[in-house]
């Protein structure tokens, strides 16, 4: 049975009081919904915020992320953050990839493979983000560009069981806008990203590893997206915000 993972990145919003509340607020959900073994939560809080989140956190099976990290372990890097800074901090996961990182800040395949095999050599899991823009949809390249996206942000790097890497695919066109992929579209390229996973590190990590969707994610659509066979999970922006959106999409994960 595959892992159910629903992730909140809250990107930079916030302020300190309204993280430790936030956090206070879906901790305390999750209590009342009796979260079955294989399901985890994550919160991605803006960096200042990740040690006052780290001691509000009290049920098991909600965990800690980051929104991102430089590929180094320590230097003369003003303003970024490495992989053992996080692991002191209590993180267990980080966002690797995500489309604005890729569009605003121009990260590319090459930096974001280098950060997936820092967070690896430092115990952390990373969610490697892929997607495409409406554009390259509209021309049918949807798998020409996320197949790039994984060959590259994945070169070199071991992977032997499921559990050491997330998948989200987040269709860059359905980020912020409102308009998510319909069940459907999320369902067919996740179904091709779980068979490449499959054809590079066999079928059984393939099986195992959670794929998220990510895109407009929000109470009104989250059962019907997450209702599909290879749909692991979401990676929540704005829903993620308000504990009760965020925990009413926990809640639609659930089983019925």
């Amino acid at each position: 049975m595959r892992q159910i993972v629903l992730a909140g990145n809250w990107k930079m919003h916030t302020t300190l009081s309204e993280a430790v509340s936030l956090a206070r607020a879906v901790d305390h959900c999750i209590r009342e919904q009796s979260l079955p073994s294989h399901y985890s939560v994550l919160l991605c809080p803006p960096f200042p915020f990740l040690e006052p989140v780290r001691q509000v956190i009290q049920h098991p099976s909600l965990f800690l992320g980051a929104q991102n990290l430089y590929p180094g372990d320590a230097g003369a890097f003003t303003g970024e953050v490495s992989a053992p800074m996080l692991r002191s901090v209590g993180c267990t996961y980080v966002i690797v990839g995500h489309s604005e990182r890729r569009k605003i800040f121009g990260e590319t395949n090459d930096l974001i493979n280098a950060k997936i095999a820092s967070a690896r050599t430092h115990q952390l899991v990373p969610i490697l983000c892929v997607g495409e823009t409406w554009e390259e949809r509209a021309a049918g390249k949807t798998e020409a560009v996320i197949e790039e996206q994984l060959r590259s942000g994945l070169a070199d790097i071991s992977l032997h069981h499921p559990g050491e890497l997330l998948i989200a695919y987040e269709p860059v066109w359905a980020i912020g806008t409102g308009h998510a992929a319909t069940p459907e579209q999320a369902q067919v390229v996740h179904r091709w990203i779980r068979h490449w996973l499959a054809q590079h590190y066999g079928a059984d990590f393939a099986d195992g590893t959670p794929i998220l969707y990510g895109g407009s994610v929000k109470p009104a659509n989250a059962a019907d997206l997450l209702a599909q066979p290879d749909i692991d999970g979401a990676l929540v922006g704005g829903a993620s915000l308000k504990a009760e959106s965020f925990c009413a999409i926990i809640q639609a994960a659930l089983p019925s």
